[in-house]
């Protein structure tokens, strides 16, 4: 486990950070929030790039940082590999050059993933030959992965490393980030303020906004709280984690089965038993006292109404609705409360278009 305690101000007046937070032993957690809140200032501090004012960084037990007693591991000896939004390879070396860098930062006799095995890992074959400067952008960040694992750290931080990518890059590097979290087993703290990234690959979220800790739990967990910046946001939705069950090629349909019922969606590539999970918005999901016919959307699910509360806007709210086991949100006006009587415990249907998904695979 990491356990995270920082306290820093820049200056008598700047910008103060406090923040505390865990993070399990292996997988993704995400810092998210917006830009100036501090996610970056905590990212140099367990790297050691930044010494703050108070802390305590312990990693396995061990003490990378302790101010009250006095422990400070240089930025070496904290074995973090670092990645930054730009990749920061050495230009006059070959991308198996920038590499082999990374090896012989490696402690003697750690333990981790071969040369051959990340090249591998990440698709980079084909680039071993080249400088940085014939590189894309995308091929640039998962040169720069690979050499950060082959260093063998204990620990990856990433600073947004997909923030200077258009669309397209961000979507071919993703995959391979996902095949290096699972590879690694290690603790990976990933900075980013796009929802999309934490979806697609983190386990929790520490959840930032002006120096502090908002929340901090699983990603799934964040996504369905009403109360937190998160639920601003248009996107707002929840997580819902699936498994493919079926595919109909004839309708051109697939079926995913969740914890309390199953939904229908465009027909996808994956293999059955796949895991996935969805972002649904809560503006992709509309209710109705009865069940509806003769309407062309896929997915009815008899849910529950368990709560009602607000969004931030004058004129909406979020409904919290229970399908078995599971929590989805849909965000409807005050004038459909009144108009529908809508109150908590009140068995509802909740309607979901096939076609509004957000798709995440989970690669695990």
């Amino acid at each position: 486990m990491l356990e995270v305690d920082l306290a820093h101000r820049y200056g008598a007046e700047g910008f103060a950070l406090d923040v505390a937070f865990t993070a399990p032993a292996d997988g993704v957690t995400a810092l998210f929030g917006p830009s100036g809140s501090g996610k970056s200032s905590v990212l140099a501090a367990i790297a050691g790039l930044l010494r703050p004012d108070r802390g305590r960084v312990v990693l396995g037990g061990a003490a990378m940082l302790d101010t009250q007693r006095g422990v400070a591991l240089a930025p070496e000896a904290r074995r973090c590999g670092v990645v930054f939004q730009d990749a920061r390879l050495f230009p006059h070396m070959s991308v198996a050059t920038n590499l082999r860098f990374g090896l012989r930062r490696a402690p003697a006799g750690a333990m981790g993933p071969g040369f051959e095995e990340v090249v591998a890992l990440l698709g980079i074959e084909a680039l071993l030959a080249r400088r940085p400067a014939k590189l894309s952008g995308g091929e640039r960040q998962r040169v720069a992965l690979g050499r950060a694992l082959l260093s063998r750290p204990r620990m990856l931080l990433m600073d947004e490393p997909l923030a200077a990518l258009d669309a397209a890059r961000r979507a071919e590097v993703l995959p391979f980030i996902a095949r290096l979290r699972d590879a690694a087993r290690i603790p990976i703290l990933y900075v980013t303020h796009a929802l999309d990234e934490v979806d697609a690959l983190a386990d929790r979220m520490v959840l930032m906004e002006d120096g502090r800790v908002r929340a901090a739990d699983t990603v799934e967990a964040i996504a369905a709280r009403t109360d937190l910046p998160l639920a601003a946001r248009r996107d707002a939705g929840v997580l819902l984690p699936c498994q493919v069950a079926a595919h109909d090629g004839a309708r051109g349909l697939t079926r995913l089965d969740f914890a309390g019922g199953a939904l229908l969606v465009p027909m996808r590539g994956d293999a059955v038993g796949t895991a996935l999970r969805l972002r649904l918005r809560a503006r992709d999901v509309a209710v109705a006292l009865s069940r509806p016919e003769g309407v062309s959307m896929q997915n009815i699910l008899p849910a529950t109404l368990a709560s009602i509360s607000e969004t931030g806007a004058p004129h909406e709210v979020f409904l919290r609705l229970a399908v078995g086991p599971s929590v989805l949100l849909a965000r409807v006006t005050r004038d459909s409360v009144a108009r529908l009587g809508l109150a908590p415990g009140m068995e509802i249907w909740a309607l979901v278009k096939s076609v509004t998904f957000d798709r995440t695979e989970l690669g695990r």
